[in-house]
């Protein structure tokens, strides 16, 4: 499998040779999605919280005597049918959402999303990305050289000038390989991975 590499214009200046056990695979559509769900998933925080017909403020008095009235007969306003009642099955704070991804499963479902990304010329290779000092507008003024406005940039180490300069930056995200995660892989319009980091996603996925 071969992929652009771009010089500093943002133009392919060649092509270089990626290992086909990552970059190569069929595209599996159900265990990519799958990956994505569970990783979706397992960021969420079981912080909401609702209350149940014992924990919501209310009187125990009788709202209406039993009979008579016409109307459906209540024992106390707390009822899930009232407004401003308890939630028959509420949200609690413990609620654990995460699931269970195999090893196995996650690097094939990573292979899956570069291979695709390869084939629709989505994914290049750079030399580097690196930037002499934590300036913002030097690491943007590259990216537009580039044309690029929407990356995932996985180099093989982020300095912090590179990390200060790229993390205001909207629309670009720059990580180290064992950070690049499905999530991102599918949102961003294009990915840059140095030639260094190459080796390391071998390493990961094959």
């Amino acid at each position: 499998m071969q992929v652009e590499l771009l010089n500093d214009q943002g133009l392919a200046s060649s092509k270089v040779d990626v290992p086909d056990t990552v970059f190569g695979r069929e595209y599996n559509e159900s265990l990519v999605h799958q990956v994505v769900v569970a990783f979706q998933a397992n960021a969420r925080q079981g912080t909401r919280a609702q209350k149940d017909r014992e924990q919501v403020r209310h009187s125990t008095k009788k709202p209406f005597k039993q009979k008579g009235t016409g109307r459906a007969r209540a024992g106390m306003t707390s009822s899930p049918l009232w407004r401003g009642g308890g939630r028959i099955f509420p949200n609690m704070p413990d609620e654990n959402f995460t699931q269970k991804i195999n090893k196995k499963m996650y690097r094939a479902g990573m292979a899956s999303i570069l291979s695709q990304l390869a084939r629709e010329g989505r994914l290049a290779v750079v030399d580097s990305l690196t930037v002499d000092s934590p300036k913002t507008k030097v690491l943007a003024d590259k990216f537009k050289a580039m044309n690029l406005k929407s990356v995932l940039v996985i180099a093989h180490e982020v300095d912090e000038n590179l990390y200060l300069a790229s993390r205001n930056l909207t629309g670009i995200l720059v990580v180290e390989p064992r950070y690049a995660d499905p999530v991102s892989l599918v949102h961003y319009k294009k990915v840059l991975v140095t030639k260094a980091a190459m080796d390391q996603l071998k390493e990961m996925f094959a």
